[in-house]
């Protein structure tokens, strides 16, 4: 395993210089989930939800949250992004939606942490939409699932 690449050589944090990085188009794709009682689930497929379209309002939530990753862990790279798309799918068992986001850009620096937080974001809001009716909601299986470009090419998880 390679050194920590967010601090120094006295062992201080530093943001990471990309500045001799070639730009190359980056991709990253991420994903989690969050269980839900059953009920739950059928309120928001039903549309039920009188905060509105959970899922429409989760998905413009991780988009923000993409766009605004630099603003929101310390030593991240601020990007211009060139996509960021989730989609969002209820699932029966156990029930539960899945999030799913795939974020590109051409830069010096990659998007791993632009998708993870999409997702991360987009989960909360489901939670945060249906917390009056179940409090009991989990998120789990959050993590990296490919990521192309850069120095250190392609990964995916097998």
């Amino acid at each position: 395993m390679s050194k920590l690449s967010h601090f120094n050589a006295a062992g201080d944090a530093h943001m990471v210089d990309v500045g001799d990085k070639a730009v190359t188009r980056r991709k990253a794709v991420a994903e989690g989930r969050i269980r839900m009682h059953p009920d739950t689930l059928t309120m928001i497929r039903e549309g039920d939800h009188k905060k509105g379209d959970v899922l429409g309002i989760a998905r413009i939530a991780g988009i923000m949250a993409a766009k605004k990753t630099a603003d929101l862990i310390p030593l991240c790279h601020p990007l211009n992004l060139d996509r960021v798309d989730l989609i969002l799918n209820p699932e029966d068992d156990p029930a539960g939606v899945r999030c799913r986001a795939t974020v590109a850009t051409q830069n010096r620096t990659g998007v791993e942490m632009e998708a993870l937080t999409a997702v991360h974001i987009a989960l909360l809001t489901v939670y945060d939409m249906c917390k009056a009716v179940d409090r009991g909601m989990v998120m789990e299986g959050i993590g990296l699932v490919e990521k192309s470009g850069g120095r250190s090419g392609d990964w995916n998880k097998k």
